[in-house]
């Protein structure tokens, strides 16, 4: 399923570090999190930029930073495999842009 991020300007990196941090804590204090519990579409831009690069799923993120447009399997895949390199820290936000990628898909069949 193709899924389009609104915003045009991805986030500073300290909004990026506030805003994950935020989601993973609004997350980890529910029980069942809603899906509608993610970052916003700029966090999630910049979470991207940070993992654009020459691999394949680099390209994948590449594409989407840039055109904010990107079928979501393909996205989850380039998470996926980003995540196996990734720090702590880079894992948290790739679990988050995860979390952004599911919340977009959920407004598209729901709607």
């Amino acid at each position: 399923m193709r899924i389009t991020c609104r915003a045009t300007v991805p986030a500073t990196e300290s909004q990026i570090i506030t805003q994950v941090q935020e989601v993973l804590d609004r997350r980890g204090s529910m029980a069942h999190a809603p899906v509608s519990v993610a970052v916003t579409d700029s966090v999630a831009l910049g979470i991207a930029g940070f993992f654009v690069s020459r691999t394949d799923s680099g390209q994948v993120l590449e594409r989407f930073f840039r055109g904010g447009e990107v079928d979501s399997a393909e996205l989850l895949e380039a998470v996926t495999f980003e995540q196996g390199y990734a720090s702590a820290e880079q894992h948290a936000a790739l679990y988050c842009l995860t979390g952004w990628v599911h919340a977009r898909v959920h407004e598209r069949r729901a709607a």
